[in-house]
């Protein structure tokens, strides 16, 4: 599932992209409204339907159309199997910038957030999150040889490197909290921009998840991933999970989301869905939302 990350083929996954984001918008007055109802009935409503829409950003291997035009990703692909256990047989995908994925959830242009989102106090004041099903540390991605020796962002502030990431990644955050002026920072639509940023020279590092790092480099004669590494926040480490994200008056979903996730965690069958995508034993979880948003 190693992204091609030649200009046509990111051009080629942008194109997909925009085509599904037309179909969704045109759409989008189908999207179940909100309701007075204690915990929701958008559950029902998608039962009802027969389809989920989900809020993706494009964003290899979390969640993405294929070179083929078809929904895929470790989110998408767990989402099928979850709402199909729920009684909701189809999933249609609506394209969005990684940045626009809450106020689309919140606008209702979708239904969920299915893209891998980091839980976080400031989301969490936003959305309601399912619990993690994945950890994850970051990474770089550098230069063959690594030659400023970058592995960490206090690194990156020691050593004046040029910084780059995604728009709205959590990694801002993780920069900002080492020292890294947020004006400094050259924001990317998404990984394989940042390493044309890399490969070209105009960034000395791009920082994403360890999985989109190592993932993203694979076909890469330029560049490489560094070691994955848990960022200081409040000077602590900080090991981030990702998750689906719900409106906050559909808790009725988001409960039996979470009743079903952690069922396929029992069993192990997680792992089996999320594997082709690159994840290994140590990206399973028992984080919960609650100890993520922090109360």
């Amino acid at each position: 599932m190693a992204p091609d990350t030649t200009t046509t083929s990111r051009r080629s996954l942008l194109a997909g992209v925009a085509a599904l984001g037309a179909l969704g918008a045109a759409g989008c007055s189908r999207v179940a409204t909100a309701s007075d109802t204690p915990g929701g009935d958008l559950l029902d409503r998608l039962r009802a339907q027969g389809v989920v829409r989900l809020g993706i950003a494009g964003e290899i291997p979390f969640g993405y159309i294929d070179t083929d035009g078809e929904l895929t990703g470790e989110a998408p692909e767990l989402a099928k199997v979850i709402f199909k256990r729920l009684g909701v047989d189809r999933v249609q995908p609506v394209p969005t910038e990684f940045g626009s994925l809450i106020p689309g959830l919140n606008s209702q242009q979708f239904d969920v957030v299915a893209a891998g989102m980091y839980v976080n106090p400031e989301r969490c004041e936003q959305v309601v999150f399912a619990d993690p099903d994945y950890q994850m540390l970051d990474a770089f991605v550098v230069r063959k040889g690594n030659p400023l020796g970058l592995r960490d962002f206090r690194d990156v502030v020691a050593k004046k490197a040029r910084l780059s990431t995604g728009t709205g990644y959590a990694q801002i955050e993780h920069a900002v909290e080492a020292g890294c002026k947020e004006s400094d920072i050259l924001i990317v639509p998404d990984q394989v921009a940042g390493l044309n940023a890399v490969e070209a020279g105009r960034a000395d590092v791009f920082a994403g998840t360890a999985i989109t790092a190592r993932e993203v480099v694979k076909k890469s004669a330029k560049a490489e991933a560094t070691e994955p590494f848990a960022p200081l926040i409040d000077g602590e480490p900080r090991v981030d999970g990702g998750a689906f994200a719900f409106r906050p008056t559909e808790t009725r979903l988001r409960d039996a989301f979470n009743a079903e996730l952690h069922k396929l965690k029992k069993s192990g069958e997680l792992l089996r869905i999320l594997r082709p995508f690159g994840f290994t034993e140590a990206e399973m979880t028992d984080l919960t939302a609650k100890e993520l948003c922090g109360s």
